[in-house]
């Protein structure tokens, strides 16, 4: 007997994933897994989380060393932080911008610091390039997205939004911690920035 048109129609396979986009899903699957587990996660435990068989990610990646310098470059990279800072929305206020603006950045850092600290110091080769541009290509890229949120605001500022971007990104890298403060809040960093230290007049 034949089965109804409708359950054949169900039965058939979703479009299989390219090369390229079966990578992609491996490496956003194995990046949290890296970050618990650092080098020791096994490739079985990487294709359980990501629903494949093991056999799967040996068809895109040479080894399980290729594949975690690829996650390495991949959290290095700055494609990810440079697309959120594009998302905000420059209608709103200068202090909600750049908040919303140091969310993303230190998500990014954070993600390069549990990564790097993973990995960094497992003795393999580092990745070099970050999908063609190298770290300082990356931070220039990062600047000059900053630098597209200040521009609204460009007659009120002291210097030039690429300069004031610049400043920002080197606190936001640079901020003090220290054991007995707890950090600063992308509020109150923002606030620390456009307004100083000062919390009144100075008599």
């Amino acid at each position: 007997m034949t089965a109804p048109e409708e359950n054949q129609t169900t039965r058939r396979r979703a479009p299989a994933m390219s090369p390229a986009q079966r990578r992609e899903m491996i490496i956003q699957t194995a990046i949290p897994l890296i970050t618990e587990y650092g080098a020791a996660v096994t490739t079985a435990k990487i294709a359980r989380a990501a629903g494949i068989g093991e056999g799967t990610i040996f068809r895109v990646f040479t080894d399980k060393d290729e594949l975690l310098q690829a996650c390495m470059a991949e959290a290095l990279s700055p494609e990810h932080a440079i697309r959120e800072l594009d998302a905000i929305d420059v209608s709103q206020p200068l202090p909600d911008r750049l908040a919303e603006a140091a969310e993303a950045l230190q998500a990014h850092m954070d993600r390069m610091g549990a990564i790097l600290g993973s990995l960094g110091h497992r003795g393999g080769k580092h990745p070099g390039t970050v999908r063609g541009a190298g770290r300082d290509e990356s931070m220039t890229r990062v600047r000059a997205a900053l630098a597209e949120l200040l521009e609204p605001d460009k007659a009120a500022l002291r210097r030039p939004p690429e300069q004031i971007a610049a400043l920002f990104f080197g606190l936001l890298f640079t901020q003090p911690r220290t054991e007995d403060e707890p950090d600063l809040t992308p509020q109150e960093l923002v606030e620390v920035f456009l307004h100083g230290a000062l919390s009144g007049a100075v008599k």
